[in-house]
């Protein structure tokens, strides 16, 4: 009888992140990242405008005609194109009539929308538009379709873009003391209008925008209006295709998208005392922005496979319980690294898709929101989303480089996100600029970059982190987090390599 001897053996497997993979494709440059892409977003909620932008005449705060000069010299080094005004939920019950003349006749209003308080209109459209013209950013006028009417819109039009003496309206303006027309180019169509718009249904905003926009014209082929329907929420994907096909084409330039990063509408979670779980939850909503594009955008191709007609982010960010202590109509929150990775995946999925995506705006600008600056009394701080949007800045009007990103996972329990994200662009100097995003909590991330044949002879870099997700900049401590020089970047041949530290964001320059 044989004996057989069974020998068993156990292996031992340690699982080894694969090293993370971006390979460039420069010979496939089709599309340019418009500049309007770092759009931003200012409504009157809050202290938004009001010791935001405008101090009115306080002698304390350095300010040109009401406005901050600090904000002034902010902005402009993020390089702002395109800003939108005066709301939101508030642009359907604001009448722009009330906000011109002189500031002690101009009739005060309730701001039904964000607590109640009395709007004076101290802050209007000659405000506005002369601070565009200040910051040298592009004005997006949002109209009032709610409880306007056609022909108060007709008229604001007038008002800020007919020549002199052409009309009432421009002696209206001359006689408040502009002579010239402020040609804005930019005007939204009504706001959310499946919610604080007018609770329409999508068929009916479509003959409502057909309305209006029929009569929002001055006729004139050199200043012709970039009219942007109001778009959809999230995956509500019906609205779209309906403004696609009861909408002509040659009355719509762009239909409107929000998205907010938003745990639980009724739970929201703090600002700055969140959990991980909290983090991935929201970088999970962040992350959606991808599909909501991708699939809306399909929807788009099918009527209008050119792309004439754009596709507008106007309301993007992330949203949580009000800081404790100050107005909860208010929406005033921190910005800490959560807000930057939301900012930097953000912008690579709108760079991206930069051949549909043309505008995109940041909710909101100052003091609300995922806010670029913070303000208290004659105090400013820059947040960690104004050093992403600063940083990311080189993408802007350049040719975007399509990109492949294999990555690791970024894992919590049975959950998983990429953990990397990255776009890409060549200027018109040729210098090639990277902006990659390590969201992973925990874990540093190596990553090989195959530049496709680009011929680099150096690299730099800049890097944003700090050593808490919740880090924040505050008034004591208002360079906590701030972008530093990243020299850990090798390029070898037609390769880079790194290794990203988790939640950080990096900008490479290749020349």
């Amino acid at each position: 009888m044989r004996k057989v001897l069974l020998i068993i053996t156990t292996c031992y497997c340690i699982q080894v992140n694969a090293q993370n993979k971006i390979v460039l494709h420069p010979d496939r440059i089709n599309d340019t990242i418009s500049k309007n892409i770092y759009g931003h977003f200012a409504e009157h909620l809050g202290h938004g405008i009001y010791s935001g932008f405008y101090v009115g005449d306080n002698k304390k705060i350095p300010n040109k005609d009401g406005v901050r000069v600090d904000v002034v010299e902010a902005l402009k080094k993020l390089k702002i194109p395109v800003l939108r005004w005066p709301g939101g939920c508030f642009a359907d019950t604001y009448h722009w009539k009330d906000g011109v003349g002189p500031k002690d006749k101009r009739p005060s209003m309730l701001n039904v929308w964000w607590g109640n308080v009395k709007e004076d209109n101290s802050f209007g459209t000659n405000e506005f538009l002369n601070m565009c013209e200040e910051l040298g950013t592009e004005p997006y006028l949002s109209v009032n379709i709610g409880s306007g009417t056609v022909q108060d819109v007709a008229d604001w039009v007038k008002y800020v873009n007919h020549k002199e003496g052409t009309s009432p309206m421009t002696d209206l303006r001359e006689k408040n003391g502009r002579t010239k027309p402020w040609h804005v180019k930019f005007w939204g169509i009504g706001n959310e209008a499946w919610g604080c718009g007018g609770n329409m249904t999508a068929e009916y905003y479509a003959n409502v925008y057909r309305q209006f926009a029929t009569f929002m014209t001055n006729w004139n082929n050199s200043d012709r209006l970039y009219r942007i329907a109001s778009g959809a929420s999230d995956n509500d994907y019906h609205w779209t295709e309906v403004l696609m096909t009861n909408i002509p084409h040659n009355m719509l330039n762009a239909v409107a998208l929000h998205h907010y990063s938003v745990i639980d509408w009724n739970k929201k979670s703090s600002a700055t005392n969140f959990t991980e779980e909290e983090y991935f939850k929201t970088m999970q909503q962040a992350s959606l922005m991808e599909e909501y594009v991708q699939k809306h955008s399909e929807i788009m191709d099918k009527y209008d496979p050119q792309k004439k007609v754009a596709l507008v982010v106007d309301e993007w960010g992330g949203w949580y319980d009000v800081e404790p202590g100050t107005n909860g109509a208010f929406l005033y929150q921190q910005n800490t690294m959560r807000d930057a990775m939301i900012a930097g995946l953000t912008l690579n999925i709108f760079n991206n898709h930069c051949d549909r995506i043309r505008m995109a705006n940041l909710a909101q600008c100052i003091n609300v929101l995922q806010a670029v600056i913070l303000t208290n009394d004659e105090k400013i701080i820059l947040t960690p989303t104004y050093h992403v949007m600063e940083m990311y800045n080189v993408h802007q009007d350049a040719a975007r480089i399509p990109l492949d990103v294999t990555t690791n996972d970024y894992k919590l329990g049975d959950k998983n996100l990429k953990a990397i994200s990255a776009s890409a662009s060549r200027d018109k100097n040729g210098a090639v600029h990277i902006t990659l995003v390590n969201i992973d909590a925990k874990n540093a991330q190596d990553v090989s970059i195959d530049i496709g044949g680009l011929h680099a002879k150096s690299v730099t870099g800049r890097i944003l982190r700090s050593e808490k997700l919740q880090d924040y900049n505050s008034f004591d401590k208002p360079e906590k987090i701030r972008p530093s020089v990243f020299n850990e970047a090798k390029i070898n041949g037609s390769n880079l390599s790194l290794k990203m530290p988790a939640f950080s964001l990096v900008v490479l320059e290749l020349k």
